[in-house]
Order: structure tokens, then sequence, then C-alpha cells
């Protein structure tokens, strides 16, 4: 099974987890899949629902997750995942109001345009004078 198949069975069983919305099974789901440390001191409502707030397939539970966070003392985390927008006061529209990303595109490595040496780009291609002499033709 390649990494990617991987990572894509484990979300799929993540968001099966988080749908129950039980900290007690987040919990015991993350330590068997040796994703967390049992005696790790972690404050799990929090993270579960900061993980439903960030799983694109949970979409339907980011009004809540984002209500859940802000009256549990988490509005600096709501804020970075959804946005400073209508603070306090879920969002319609699609998930929390934010526009679609789109997908990174990797930019073209641009060409570099070097003048020969001793020339002056601006000039036509005439050679560069070396001092404040008379100018040809002047």
């Amino acid at each position: 099974m390649s990494e990617s198949g991987g990572y894509n069975a484990f979300r799929q069983r993540l968001d099966a987890v988080l749908r129950r919305k039980d900290p007690d099974a987040l919990r015991a789901f993350l330590v068997s899949e040796g994703q967390w440390d049992p005696d790790a001191a972690t404050d799990v409502p929090a993270a579960m629902w900061m993980m439903i707030a960030t799983s694109r397939d949970l979409a339907n539970l980011h009004a809540e997750a984002r209500e859940w966070l802000l009256t549990h003392g988490h509005a600096e985390e709501a804020n970075a995942i959804f946005g400073a927008r209508g603070r306090g006061k879920p969002t319609g529209g699609s998930p929390q109001g934010r526009p679609p990303q789109r997908p990174h595109q990797p930019r073209q490595p641009r060409q570099q345009h070097r003048p020969q040496q001793g020339r002056h780009p601006g000039r036509g291609g005439r050679p560069q004078s070396g001092g404040k002499g008379p100018r040809p033709g002047g």
C-alpha cells in the first residue's frame, strides 16, 4: 500500500471516530494508531473539535466545532481556523464563509535576461562610455 493510500485510509478512520464527537473514543483511537502517547496530558475535547474544524469531510460539523471552540476558551484557535470575521457568530453558506482555495501551482522559473558585458541594455547595445567625454555625433 502506498504512503498516500495509508494516510487516506487513516484519515477515513479518524473522520469516522470524529463524527461520533466522543473525546474518549478519539484518544483511544489515536493511542492505538501510535499517534498519541498514552500518558500525554492533552486537552482531548479541544483537540477533537479542532480536528473536526479542519476536516474537509466533516464540513457539516464545522459550525458546531467553531461554536464549541469559541464558547470553551479557544477563540484564538477558532479565529485561526475560521478567520476572525463575525467573531462569535457561526456563518452560513460555504464552510465558514470562506472562498474555496485554489490548488497550489508551482511557479515557472523566470528567464533571466543578461546584457552582454560592456553594453548597456537600454541604449541599443552601444558600448558604455567610461567617462564624461564627448558623445559620438554630439
